[in-house]
């Protein structure tokens, strides 16, 4: 992967996006923002447990073009959804006919909570994150969301609510989010998600499409809410594998599965799992279900493979990263049992092949995608391989999709 890899979109998307919004709305947008999607490197479901993780912002983007207007009303349009999704900024409901806006109304309820004010406008939305994969798109829209409100109406957030709004320099642009600015938005985005839409995820996500960096892994510390960079080797591809299967985590496993690590960490005796470590666990093993267990055992193991990730990163043996994805799969399938058939196979035929240094699930799990890091040099080879083998053995279309890792949401 390499550091210089653009995070512009294509001018044609952009391009595309202002005429969807001239042909929804008779008028040109005067805002866009973007957010990407992420991919979760290492750290399966440690954020709630207040872990460690690693992550990627990657190129597959949450368009959003914006204007204001003057009625107290807010409109949406999704290029992806047929029906627009209309209603007053003083009443904000769900609406089970457009679920997808709930991401966007629940960003908008947080900061008004925090004390952001805000009046109407109309947005039209545009995405390139396949949906149900896993990169995150509900993270990627909720940021979007709270960065496009940020253009029309300028606020700070601070960990107290709104403060001082920014001002906008001689050419109307607004200063960019501070570390203290972004994490607060992250919180928000994170607020909406398991209120307002109720996935009762972690912080992973928000901070991913807040925190990107191109040519970089985001390490995630959840506990201290600390975030950095380290360089991904040069030389490499990042590769998206979509199963096809998709996964709906607000159908209740990914909060049960949070169910039982919350379980685990009260049987323990600590706060959360990220306190517990494999000693421990067996020595506490008899006050345990087996699935708390199992959930415990997966969560202290991925932990470590953060840590022993950023060692093998940081001495450039990226040889030994990619066996770590390899065991967090194994470590998902045996024990966490959030994989699937499908998920398996993907990994499975990835460590088949002589290019791929790791592979392993990504998100939660349940369907969608796995991440693979491909050798560049073999990366066409790879992906025509998983196509035509993938295709052969379940009968579904495989597109694996080659991404870069960029910025975060601007």
């Amino acid at each position: 992967m390499k550091p210089e890899a653009s995070s512009q979109p294509a001018a044609e998307t952009l391009t595309d996006l202002r005429s969807f919004f001239q042909r929804t709305f008779a008028s040109p947008p005067t805002r866009v923002v973007q957010a990407p999607g992420r991919l979760e490197l290492l750290g399966n479901h440690t954020d709630y447990n207040l872990g460690l993780v690693m992550s990627l912002a990657v190129d597959k983007y949450i368009f959003m073009a914006s204007a204001p207007r003057h009625d107290g009303r807010i409109e949406l349009a999704s290029s992806a959804f047929a029906e627009r999704e209309k209603f007053a900024c003083d009443r904000i409901e769900k609406n089970a006919a457009a679920p997808w806006a709930n991401y966007v109304k629940g960003v908008l309820l947080q900061l008004r909570r925090h004390g952001v004010n805000f009046s109407g406008f109309n947005a039209a939305i545009h995405g390139t994150i396949p949906l149900g994969a896993g990169l995150s798109s509900s993270a990627a829209l909720e940021t979007a969301t709270a960065l496009t409100l940020r253009q029309l109406y300028p606020f700070t957030l601070t960990e107290s609510g709104a403060a001082t709004p920014p001002r906008r320099n001689s050419r109307g642009e607004l200063p960019s989010l501070d570390r203290k600015e972004k994490m607060a938005l992250a919180k928000a985005c994170l607020a909406a998600e398991s209120e307002f839409v109720g996935v009762n995820c972690g912080l992973l996500d928000q901070i991913s499409a807040l925190f990107g960096k191109a040519g970089h892994v985001i390490q995630i510390d959840c506990l201290q809410l600390s975030v950095a960079h380290e360089p991904l080797a040069a030389g490499l591809s990042v590769i998206v594998c979509d199963s096809g299967v998709k996964h709906e985590l607000v159908a209740g496993e990914y909060n049960e599965r949070r169910r039982h690590c919350e379980s685990a960490a009260r049987s323990l005796g600590v706060k959360a799992l990220r306190f517990v470590t494999p000693s421990e666990l067996e020595a506490g093993k008899t006050h345990l279900s087996e699935v708390d267990y199992r959930c415990a055992y997966h969560i202290v193991g991925e932990n470590q493979r953060v840590i022993f990730g950023e060692r093998a990163l940081r001495e450039g043996d990226i040889d030994q990263f990619g066996q770590y994805l390899f065991q967090s799969h194994e470590s998902s399938r045996d024990f966490f049992k959030n994989s699937c058939p499908e998920l398996d196979l993907l990994v499975e035929l990835a460590r088949a092949h002589p290019g791929c240094l790791g592979a392993r699930l990504t998100g939660g799990g349940f369907g969608g995608a796995t991440i693979n890091l491909v050798r560049e040099a073999e990366a066409k080879s790879f992906t025509q391989t998983m196509a035509r083998q993938y295709q052969e053995r379940t009968g579904r279309r495989l597109e694996p999709l080659v991404c870069r890792v960029v910025d975060g949401a601007r």
